[in-house]
């Protein structure tokens, strides 16, 4: 027989993946950026002449602009089932000292970033974006049903809403462009789970926080 050995048991190795997501936030992010896509796109035709020249049917472009916006709110609020999206929404909200000092190195293109699950820049971007769809929501109620408001009110609401909707374009391009330039936390959001290298030097407080996926 072997000798027994006398020193300490190995460790366990550190597992290689860390879960993040659930197979539920997934669907409500892809369901929400299809609906974010489809106002985008909608919009495109009834604002800029040559893609309304190049679609045409802009009755039905205005159709399905109405209640793709309409639904967007929808995938978040079946989503609030799921206790793990309602944790990370709390994630979300909940903001700290770390979060100031990811900002200021941040601006100043600085390494030291200390974040928990989500970064200070992915929670402003989650904040900003729910505020825009409200916003954005209540503005197009209004020019959709004009008995609801004066006509000074429908009027400053068309204003608010073509530039705002600007604005949200631009927004998730960034929001776009910053997921490309990080493949595993798009490796993540599709998947589930996370490289636990990744994690750790991204993430470096996510061991703090309840790592409820």
């Amino acid at each position: 027989m072997p000798p027994r050995p006398d020193g300490p048991a190995a460790p366990a190795p550190a597992r290689s993946r860390v879960p993040r997501f659930t197979p539920a936030e997934h669907r409500v992010h892809r369901a929400t950026a299809t609906l974010m896509a489809v106002c985008v796109l909608t919009a495109g035709c009834l604002y800029l002449p040559f893609l309304a020249e190049l679609v045409g049917r802009r009755a039905l472009m205005v159709t399905v602009h109405e209640w793709s916006g309409i639904l967007l709110p929808v995938p978040l609020l079946l989503g609030l089932g799921s206790r793990a999206l309602r944790a990370d929404l709390t994630r979300l909200n909940r903001y700290g000292p770390h979060d100031r000092q990811w900002l200021r190195a941040a601006l100043r293109r600085r390494g030291g970033r200390p974040a928990g699950k989500f970064n200070a820049g992915q929670k402003l971007y989650a904040a900003w974006i729910a505020g825009a769809i409200l916003v954005m929501l209540g503005t197009g109620l209004l020019m959709w049903f004009t008995e609801l408001a004066p006509l000074v009110w429908r009027t400053g609401a068309t204003f608010v809403h073509d530039w705002l909707a600007l604005a949200v374009v631009l927004v998730i391009a960034g929001h776009i462009w910053k997921a490309f330039g990080d493949p595993e936390s798009r490796r993540g959001l599709r998947t589930g789970s996370v490289d636990a290298q990744w994690a750790r030097h991204e993430h470096p407080l996510w061991d703090h926080e309840d790592n409820t996926p």
